[in-house]
C-alpha cells in the first residue's frame, strides 16, 4: 500500500551521485593517501624521518575526523552547497600554501586545516546527502559515489608522482591546489538537499532496527577505527614499500593505482550486495577479504608480483568503505544522518591517522615493513569482531520486535 502512494524518485538524484563521486575522488584522493607520492621526496629534501613525514598525512586525517563532526552538524542545518563551497576553498588554499612550506609544523598545520574544513565538509555531508536522495537502492548509489573516491585515491598519487619526478614536489602541490579549485567549486554548486520523501525506506534508521543510537554510534565508531587503521597501511606505505623492495621511482605508484581502480568495482559490487543481503553482512564479507590478504604484501619481491596482487586485494578493500557508509545509513535516523555520519567517520579518520603513523614508526624501528602490515591485519580482526557483535545484536533486536 505504501508503495502505491510513494512519489517517484527524482532523476536529479543521479546528478548528485555523479557530482559526489567526482568531489570525493578529488578531495579524498588528495587527503587520504595523496601524500604517499610525497613521502620519499620530502624525506630526501628535508632529511626528516619517515614517521615524521607520514604524520603530515595523519594531521590531515585528524582534521577530517574533527571537522567531519562539525561540518556534519552544520550540513543538517544549512544549505549543503554552502558547506561544500567552504570546503573546496579551504582545501585548495591549503594545498597552494603547502607548496611553499619549509618546516614540519607548517605542513602539519596546513594539512590539518585542509582536512578539518576541506575534508570535513566534502566527505561526511556529501555521503549523507547521496543516501538521502534514495528511498531504495541506496547501497548501489553510495557504492558508485565512493567508487569515485577510490579512483581519485589511485589517480592523485599516481599523477602527483610524475609531476614530482619532472618538476618537483612544490610544483605537484601547486597543481593539486589549482586543480581542486577549478573542479570542486563548480561541482559544489550542483549540491542540494533532497525533496521531502513521503515514504522512507524500510530499515533505514536505528529505530526501525530496534537499536538506540547510544548503542549504534559507539559500536560503529570502534569498528571503523579498526578497519581504517588497517586499510590505511597499504594506502600510505605501499608506494614506499615497492620503492624499497623493487628499487623503482614513480613506477611504484602503478600497483597502487591498479589496486584503487579495482576497488571501484569492489565498492559498486559490495554496495549492490548490501542492497541484497544487508549492509552489515556485506561489510563483514569485505573486511574479511581485506584482512585475510593484508600480509600477502610481505611475500612479494618484484614489481610484477605487486601488479598481480594489488587488484586481488583491492577488490575486497573497495567494499569495506561502502559497507561502512551503507551501514551508517541503515542504522541512523534521517534527521540526524549527516551529524551521525560525521561522528562515526571521525573515528574512521582517527584510524587512518593511527595506521599511517604506526606504519612509519615501525619502519623506523625495525627497518622493514613486516610489523606495519601485521598490525594492519590485527586491526582488521578487531573490526571483524565488533561488526559481528553488532550484526547479531541487530538480529536479536529485530527478532524480539517481531
Amino acid at each position: 500500500m505504501d508503495e502505491a502512494v510513494s512519489p517517484p524518485e527524482p532523476f536529479y538524484r543521479w546528478v548528485i551521485v555523479i557530482a559526489a563521486a567526482l568531489v570525493l575522488g578529488i578531495a579524498m584522493g588528495t587527503l587520504v593517501n595523496g601524500l604517499s607520492a610525497f613521502v620519499v621526496p620530502l624525506e630526501a629534501h628535508f632529511g626528516w624521518e619517515r614517521a615524521e613525514v607520514a604524520a603530515i598525512n595523519s594531521f590531515g586525517l585528524i582534521g577530517i575526523a574533527l571537522g567531519g563532526v562539525a561540518m556534519g552538524y552544520l550540513a543538517d542545518r544549512i544549505a549543503i552547497r554552502v558547506v561544500c563551497l567552504l570546503g573546496a576553498a579551504s582545501l585548495s588554499l591549503s594545498l597552494l600554501l603547502a607548496a611553499h612550506a619549509q618546516s614540519l609544523w607548517q605542513f602539519y598545520a596546513l594539512f590539518f586545516v585542509a582536512g578539518a574544513i576541506g575534508g570535513g565538509a566534502l566527505f561526511a555531508p556529501v555521503v549523507a546527502l547521496v543516501g538521502g536522495w534514495f528511498r531504495t537502492g541506496a547501497g548501489l548509489a553510495i557504492g558508485i559515489a565512493s567508487a569515485g573516491q577510490a579512483l581519485g585515491q589511485g589517480l592523485v598519487p599516481y599523477g602527483a608522482g610524475y609531476v614530482i619526478e619532472t618538476s618537483g614536489w612544490q610544483a605537484a602541490l601547486t597543481v593539486l591546489g589549482i586543480f581542486s579549485a577549478a573542479t570542486i567549486i563548480p561541482l559544489s554548486i550542483l549540491m542540494r538537499k533532497p525533496p521531502d520523501m513521503a515514504v522512507q525506506s524500510v530499515g533505514a534508521s536505528s529505530e526501525a532496527q530496534g537499536l538506540s543510537l547510544r548503542i549504534v554510534l559507539p559500536a560503529l565508531s570502534l569498528a571503523v577505527l579498526g578497519c581504517c587503521a588497517g586499510m590505511s597501511v597499504p594506502l600510505i606505505h605501499l608506494v614506499p614499500l615497492i620503492q624499497g623492495v623493487c628499487g623503482v621511482g614513480a613506477e611504484a605508484g602503478g600497483p597502487l593505482l591498479l589496486l584503487l581502480v579495482t576497488a571501484i568495482g569492489g565498492r559498486i559490487f559490495f554496495g549492490r550486495l548490501a542492497d541484497m543481503i544487508g549492509p552489515l553482512r556485506a561489510w563483514l564479507a569485505a573486511t574479511a577479504w581485506q584482512t585475510a590478504l593484508m600480509l600477502g604484501f610481505m611475500l612479494l619481491g618484484s614489481i610484477q608480483e605487486f601488479w598481480l596482487f594489488a587488484p586481488l586485494y583491492g577488490f575486497g578493500y573497495g567494499g569495506v568503505m561502502t559497507g561502512v557508509l551503507v551501514s551508517v545509513r541503515m542504522l541512523t535516523p534521517a534527521s540526524r544522518r549527516a551529524s551521525a555520519t560525521g561522528i562515526v567517520l571521525a573515528f574512521a579518520w582517527f584510524g587512518h591517522a593511527l595506521g599511517g603513523w604506526q606504519g612509519g614508526f615501525f619502519f623506523d624501528l625495525t627497518g622493514a615493513y613486516f610489523w606495519t602490515f601485521a598490525n594492519a591485519a590485527l586491526f582488521g580482526l578487531l573490526n571483524l569482531a565488533i561488526v559481528s557483535m553488532l550484526y547479531f545484536t541487530t538480529r536479536r533486536s529485530m527478532a524480539a520486535a517481531v
